[in-house]
């Protein structure tokens, strides 16, 4: 008698400790099946903002060589990926010892301010100011200078930083065209300015340096 009624006890015992480890196991798989129904939408989440980002990416891209075709097209610019960066050689030119911007060469600084704020946000840019070999070479220095001051000056009123705008007088070196002064054919162009982007700035990888 007394054996039985142990025996009962210990069933009755055992009883809620059974349905007690179901309930447990059934709420762990709960969990577990809710924590991988989280992890794949945070995965797809992952996946679609990424090809999101690719494609935007591939947009911006797209865009820039664009508006460098453009800037070809429109104005002549020569635009090389250098060790030191990107240079833009546009013609914008000056006349025999003068360092004031022409007027036919504004809408090409102009454009050129566009997309250097359009793609190159916080980039340090050097205008390099080049001069004819007429005159002395301490003289030539100078002048470049002042005629990248200047330039320097009218990008600013297109909305470009100026901290972020170097200015470096070349003189009369990189010729372009060897000996050319006063009104000799090629002079002009050796009296230029010549834009360097010199880092990325806050540019997304790839779009800094991209050229067609």
């Amino acid at each position: 008698m007394h054996r039985a009624y142990r025996q009962g006890v210990a069933l009755v015992v055992f009883a809620p400790l059974v349905l007690g480890a179901c309930a447990t196991k059934g709420y762990v798989r709960k969990q577990v099946a809710a924590q991988a129904v989280i992890t794949d939408s945070a995965l797809v989440a992952e996946r679609n903002a990424r090809t999101a980002a690719d494609q935007e990416h591939s947009t911006a891209i797209a865009q820039l060589r664009t508006d460098l075709d453009a800037m070809r097209k429109d104005f002549g610019a020569k635009i090389a990926q250098v060790e030191d960066g990107l240079r833009f050689a546009l013609p914008v030119t000056f006349g025999f010892n003068e360092d004031g911007i022409r007027e036919e060469n504004k809408a090409a600084l102009t454009r050129f301010a566009t997309v250097a704020q359009k793609y190159y946000p916080g980039s340090t840019i050097t205008v390099e100011g080049f001069a004819d070999p007429a005159g002395t070479a301490r003289y030539n220095l100078e002048l470049s200078r002042r005629r990248a001051e200047n330039v320097r000056g009218f990008l600013t009123t297109q909305g470009m930083d100026g901290s972020a705008l170097r200015v470096v007088g070349m003189g009369e070196t990189r010729l372009v065209v060897n000996g050319a002064t006063h009104d000799e054919p090629g002079a002009e162009q050796n009296r230029r300015v010549v834009f360097v982007i010199e880092n990325a700035g806050t540019a997304p990888s790839g779009i800094a340096m991209a050229t067609p």
